[in-house]
């Protein structure tokens, strides 16, 4: 079987036979053209991985040739072959995008260990490929389940703010999503493939969280024995994303704030600044405009953070979607157990649907993770559920015409005309939070085009 793809472009016929006598030897399949024009017949035609071309060839010069397959065919490696050494070509060569340069008969001891790097190189690319495409389904638009009106309408938002450079401030209870989406985010925008870094600022008091963010010198306070980057600085040309940020110390809003306006920071203990290129997106469950007012949380701040805010639902205030997660959910729990679970049973999925949710996606995975390891058939069933689970409390779901939910519905509804869709000045006109507002409407299927 053969290892790779060879194409040996030279004018010499005998070079040729002796070339391909010692390439074949090592398994790989090789290809043979005499001048530029058949090499590109064959490069339209075969799966090439390596190219070992003459300079001097019948209708054009092999540093020229370089550039030319690189921007047709950017996938094989191309080893120039000279019967001279020449620095100016080597040089120009490499800068044409060409692996190697060598000369022909002195360097033949060369060749083999020569395309066996080149071979590994396209190896390493096309794995680096293959789990840059991973990754990128993991972490994409993608990977965010749903298809409710509220969930759509956050992914929408989200699409349009990631190509830009904009701070972006995502609202919503613990177990939503924040973090799938800051990932989405940052792998949706030109920082792509740059770091991405994620700190839950309620975990740390507030020296621990100061030294995570910004890092510190040696010497700056007992235990810090040598210097440490922070996360700020790790994350350099890419996203920091800052995980309830409500909970941040008040002093450390302030260095927070000086990155957004200035790009620079100072580390704990260090006496100059750091330059930093950040995207910053950050997330809490809490109500920042109430923080501002309580005098816990910097106005300033505030207003750089909210640049775009994106709300993201409630589990309860989406319950078409808990079908689709659960079953990927399922999926993925049976992998990992080695189970096989091929469907869940319909008073499963109806007690799933009129639980309340308090921990949203996150109490969801839990809950079906627990069912999946419980199960000892291949159907989930109600008594895979835990018990609190286990009994709904139905609620009257019909509207009559002289009910308080109709009347409320056909408010909102004359509310939402007056405003001409602006769910913020809606929201404000009713005395109600814009998560209360969102809700309503997905619970009453107003129409908001």
């Amino acid at each position: 079987m053969s290892i790779g793809n060879v194409l040996l472009v030279d004018d010499e016929e005998k070079l040729r036979t002796l070339l391909k006598r010692i390439i074949s030897l090592e398994g790989y399949s090789i290809f043979e053209a005499g001048n530029i024009k058949s090499a590109c017949r064959i490069l339209e035609k075969e799966p090439i991985q390596i190219i070992l071309c003459d300079v001097k060839l019948p209708d054009g010069n092999g540093v020229d040739f370089v550039s030319q397959i690189k921007a047709k065919y950017p996938e094989p490696e191309i080893i120039l072959l000279t019967a001279f050494g020449n620095i100016a070509d080597g040089v120009q060569a490499m800068k044409n995008g060409a692996f190697d340069y060598i000369i022909k008969g002195d360097d033949n001891d060369k060749i083999i260990p020569l395309l066996n790097r080149a071979l590994e190189k396209i190896q390493l690319q096309k794995r680096v490929a293959q789990l840059e495409k991973q990754v990128n389904i993991k972490y994409g638009f993608e990977n965010i389940l749903g298809k409710s009106s509220l969930i759509m309408q956050a992914i929408e938002l989200a699409k349009k703010v990631a190509p830009s450079e904009a701070t972006v401030l995502l609202l919503g209870e613990t177990g939503t999503g924040k973090e799938v989406f800051a990932q989405a985010i940052h792998n949706g925008s030109k920082k792509k493939g740059k770091p991405f870094m994620a700190l839950n600022c309620s975990a740390f008091g507030k020296e621990i969280l100061e030294s995570e963010i910004f890092g510190h010198k040696a010497g700056a306070f007992t235990g810090a024995n040598r210097d440490k980057r922070g996360l700020i600085e790790e994350a350099d040309g890419g996203t920091l994303f800052l995980d309830e940020i409500g909970e941040m110390h008040i002093e450390l809003q302030t260095k927070l704030l000086r990155v957004l306006e200035t790009n620079e920071f100072i580390k704990v203990g260090d006496t100059k600044s750091t330059r930093v290129d950040v995207r910053i997106i950050a997330a809490t469950n809490r109500d920042l405009q109430k923080d501002v007012n309580q005098g816990h949380f910097r106005e300033d701040l505030y207003y750089r953070l909210n640049v775009f805010t994106i709300l993201l639902p409630a589990l309860r205030d989406r319950k078409k979607d808990i079908p689709i997660l659960a079953e990927y959910f399922v999926n993925v729990f049976s992998k990992k157990t080695g189970q096989t679970i091929e469907e869940m049973s319909p008073d499963f999925m109806e007690h799933l649907q009129q639980h309340d949710w308090k921990g949203n996606i996150r109490e969801l995975k839990n809950v079906i993770e627990r069912a999946v390891i419980l199960s000892e058939n291949q159907i989930l069933t109600l008594t895979n559920l835990p018990m609190e689970l286990q009994v709904i409390n139905h609620k009257p779901q019909t509207l009559s015409a002289f009910d308080l939910a109709s009347v409320e519905k056909l408010h909102i509804h004359r509310v939402l005309n007056h405003t001409r869709g602006n769910k913020m000045e809606a929201a404000k006109l009713l005395n109600i939070g814009l998560t209360t507002l969102y809700r309503k409407i997905e619970e009453y299927g107003i129409s908001t085009q």
